[in-house]
């Protein structure tokens, strides 16, 4: 999952940004409210962790912008003060959950893996499709009951597309959720990835839609 992360505190961001990656995210940084509203309202995100105290545009001004805007991009409002008032505010204006600093690590990421579940449909912690299981919370993959060992760009290709069984996900859409925004990317890169998660699971996993992208192979999705 792709998340941006706009946060001025710089010890705060950096860690928080190596926290995500630990966990598997690809994550994007933006140090201002403005960079970051930009950044929101032009390239694609499965979620956002938004400080509220941001300099240049604050952060429930990003994110009003972003919902009058229709972005539905789910967020994770951090805030300093721990009075209900700005909590109601940031609920109001268009938050789907929060956190009072200071906080640790694990609950951001067991916050952002909820948010990101509930956007896709998905209330369980394990996604399923067919013999297929993820679990988001471990990390771990079987096949018919059977692990199996991915790399973490294997995984990160998996999870995204079991977050979206029914759809069609293009070779674009992919690279942009897997990499984030600086990092040096190929164009075979994808074809690449699916072909070795094709060799682990079986070649009908993944099925490739010409023209268009992939989609999960045959299996009732019962993640509920």
């Amino acid at each position: 999952m792709r998340v941006l992360l706009i946060e001025d505190e710089t010890d705060l961001a950096t860690r928080i940004h190596k926290g995500l990656t630990a966990a598997g995210f690809t994550v994007d940084h933006a140090s201002d409210g403005d960079t970051g509203w930009y950044m929101g309202a032009n390239q694609a995100f499965d979620a956002a962790v938004l400080d509220v105290g941001l300099p240049r545009l604050s952060g429930l001004e990003v994110l009003k912008r972003w919902r009058k805007a229709g972005r539905t991009i789910p967020v994770l409002l951090l805030t300093a003060r721990s009075g209900w008032a700005e909590r109601v505010a940031g609920l109001n204006a268009g938050a789907d959950d929060y956190l009072e600093k200071p906080f640790h690590m694990e609950e951001v990421v067991a916050r952002l893996r909820a948010l990101t579940r509930r956007s896709a449909g998905t209330a369980s912690p394990v996604l399923r499709h067919g013999d297929l299981e993820l679990d988001t919370t471990t990390g771990s993959v079987s096949r018919d009951g059977r692990p199996v060992e991915l790399t973490a760009q294997e995984f990160k290709i998996l999870s995204y597309l079991l977050h979206r069984p029914r759809r069609i996900v293009s070779q674009d859409e992919l690279l942009d959720h897997v990499y984030s925004y600086d990092e040096p990317r190929q164009s075979n890169t994808v074809e690449v990835y699916v072909a070795r998660l094709r060799k682990k699971l079986g070649h009908e996993s993944i099925r490739t839609v010409r023209g268009l992208g992939y989609r999960l192979g045959p299996g009732e999705h019962a993640a509920q």
